[in-house]
């Protein structure tokens, strides 16, 4: 039987709780898959001033999430992407980033950077699949060998 399920996209800011409550459980995943280095990658994913965050909820459950801020003038970096494990594979990852891919083209951006981790598999799956090309590690990733770094053009 195909229920149908209620999908709303909600843009919203890092003061947010639901987004709050997921970055929480993105955060425990990370620190158990980077182990040491989790420290590190940390202090780069302070959410305190994101102005531009998408949460998506399913039939009211808030169940993936992922944000934009300004790497530079021209540049939005995503951050914060996550899915609940048990709404993992059903395409609300893709559908989180092509929000945010929409917005910052509505904000007249006009490419899109990511950092995410060899131990990150799935994100790397997903970044292929929605079009990102591997580039050169960027900023403070430059000397980590286990970053994993994208772009995308929007537009």
């Amino acid at each position: 039987m195909n229920i149908l399920q209620t999908i709303k996209i909600n843009k919203t800011n890092s003061a947010d709780e639901d987004f709050i409550r997921l970055v929480r459980l993105l955060d425990a995943d990370l620190a158990q898959r980077d182990g040491d280095d989790h420290a590190f990658f940390a202090q780069f994913n302070k959410i305190d001033a994101i102005q531009h965050v998408i949460v998506l909820f399913v039939d009211g459950l808030a169940v993936a999430c992922g944000a934009i801020k300004e790497y530079a003038p021209e540049i939005m970096e995503i951050k914060r992407m996550y899915v609940l494990p048990e709404y993992r594979g059903k395409g609300y990852a893709s559908r989180v980033l092509t929000a945010l891919e929409e917005w910052a083209a509505a904000l007249h951006y006009h490419k899109c950077i990511l950092e995410t981790g060899e131990k990150q598999p799935e994100a790397i799956r997903l970044y292929h699949k929605n079009n990102y090309q591997v580039i050169p590690n960027y900023g403070q990733y430059i000397h980590v060998k286990t970053s994993v770094c994208f772009e995308k053009a929007l537009g």
